[in-house]
């Protein structure tokens, strides 16, 4: 989306062919909530599946010793088996339907074949590869085949033979790369190629600034992270070019979108997001602003400006297969068909609800956007913020003072629709000290931060070598 660091010559394929939604978002700054969404065709606090699954809640939260203001709220830990989700929808439409990589919204009986997919290659409630990018990885439904193979090419091999075995037929395959979540590691090659084209495009003086909580990264130049990226771009490649050598590309709809926005700050530190404010974890546009690509062969390509959300694939998807609305399930989310194919789309409100802290410097926090403007209510005490996204993209201008009537309106209207959904909420923590947070911000800014420059400059160095035969890439006889 504009980088000149990043190197996606298939993606941007898509891209090119597709209608490109230049105000696409996830439906969550973090992921098992955006997955679910689109699982789902809702908002975050009406399935209430609103943090990644594994985090701490509740009391159970301090154990954690991060001295916040708030305890998170309680929230969902799985998919529903009653709802019926889109790939229930679209088998009981007569499709064939194909999972691989990573599911992270539900454990064991809540697993991608639990919810319609008749094949599952690699899905379980892991979030992270574990084991790794490079086999032997750590995954029950993903056998490992050969040492040094590529996580993310090994889940475009399974969507290959899927396509290959199931192309004389209708059918959903839902690739879901485990890149380019944390750990972040690449082969010697692609570090390398990224390294030298750092150093070309001149490396700068400091890649880190402080966001309101932590550093924040401000350059695009880790070589690691972007060899990672175009590993999964390699990938990409594989499948389309399936889609074309057995004809089925002009019959396929193609559909690329992220759960969350690049990593900033927290894991690996490893991307910015320039211009837009934050990154994953962040209530900021750089947390929730996505790629968001449709490929349908019939139609030209184009850009639109109507904002989307994770919540309108479902509606989408099955609206062009000919399939029913699910009579006992709301869908949040509307199709897309109708700006696809050059008409309108009445404007309406999207909805954030995040009552968790991001382990990346997010805060509790309710959002909804309408038109150009955006309210962030900020769960610990109600402060707000607003901001007019087509002057001030980002988000550097907090209008809710100079324009209390508006920030009070659309506050209004986003507190009466959590409070219809039954939006889950947390509560104030007695034991906050401000004290101790003074303390903790001090750490941050005098040992975190010189550690990150430290840590940028070593992937940075020509001798770098991660001791480990890049990550197991390397094989040795």
């Amino acid at each position: 989306m504009g980088s000149d660091f990043y190197e996606t010559p298939n993606i941007d394929k898509i891209a090119k062919n597709a209608i490109v939604f230049d105000q696409g978002y996830s439906a969550s700054r973090v992921c098992s909530p955006s997955r679910a969404s689109i699982m789902s065709g809702q908002f975050t606090a009406r399935h209430q599946i609103t943090d990644w699954i594994g985090a701490r809640s509740g009391e159970d939260w301090r154990k954690l010793n991060r001295n916040d203001r708030y305890l998170p709220a309680a929230y969902n830990h799985k998919l529903p088996l009653e709802m019926t989700t889109l790939p229930e929808a679209l088998r009981d439409g007569g499709y064939s339907t194909f999972f691989t990589g990573k599911w992270h919204v539900g454990d064991v009986g809540s697993h991608p074949e639990d919810h319609g997919f008749q094949i599952n290659k690699g899905g379980w409630e892991v979030g992270s590869p574990k084991g790794g990018y490079f086999s032997p990885w750590e995954n029950p439904s993903l056998p490992n085949k050969e040492a040094g193979e590529n996580l993310s090419m090994r889940l475009a091999k399974e969507t290959v033979d899927f396509i290959k075995q199931e192309k004389s037929k209708p059918f959903l395959a839902y690739l879901s790369f485990y890149a380019v979540h944390g750990p972040i590691q690449t082969t010697e090659e692609k570090w390398r190629k990224y390294r030298e084209k750092a150093e070309k495009n001149g490396i700068a003086d400091h890649g880190f600034e402080m966001e309101r909580l932590l550093p924040i990264r401000v350059t695009q130049d880790n070589p690691v992270y972007a060899g990672l990226v175009e590993q999964m771009d390699d990938a990409v490649g594989l499948v389309l070019d399936e889609l074309e050598s057995s004809g089925l590309i002009d019959n396929t709809i193609i559909i690329f979108t992220s759960d969350n926005g690049g990593v900033a700050s927290g894991d690996a530190y490893s991307t910015s997001n320039y211009p837009l404010r934050g990154g994953k974890g962040y209530q900021w546009e750089g947390g929730i602003r996505e790629p968001y690509f449709i490929w349908v062969p019939s139609e030209k390509a184009k850009s639109v400006d109507y904002p989307v959300s994770g919540i309108d694939f479902y509606p989408t998807i099955i609206d062009y297969a000919g399939i029913s609305k699910p009579d006992n399930q709301v869908l949040d989310g509307v199709s897309l068909k109708p700006i696809i194919e050059g008409k309108s789309l009445e404007e309406r409100p999207l909805f954030w609800h995040y009552p968790h802290y991001g382990n990346q410097g997010g805060e509790p926090s309710s959002i909804m956007r309408l038109g150009d403007w955006k309210i962030i209510n900020y769960l610990e005490d109600g402060r707000l913020e607003l901001y007019n996204l087509a002057k001030d993209p980002m988000e550097q201008n907090n209008l809710a003072e100079s324009n209390q009537e508006k920030a009070s309106q659309m506050n209004d209207q986003l507190m009466s629709w959590l409070k219809s959904v039954n939006a889950n909420f947390g509560e104030k923590d007695d034991q906050f000290s401000a004290e101790l947070a003074v303390e903790k911000m001090k750490q941050k800014k005098e040992v975190l931060m010189p550690r990150l420059e430290a840590q940028r400059k070593k992937f940075l160095d020509k001798d770098f070598d991660p001791k480990n035969n890049w990550w197991g890439s390397k094989t040795i006889d």
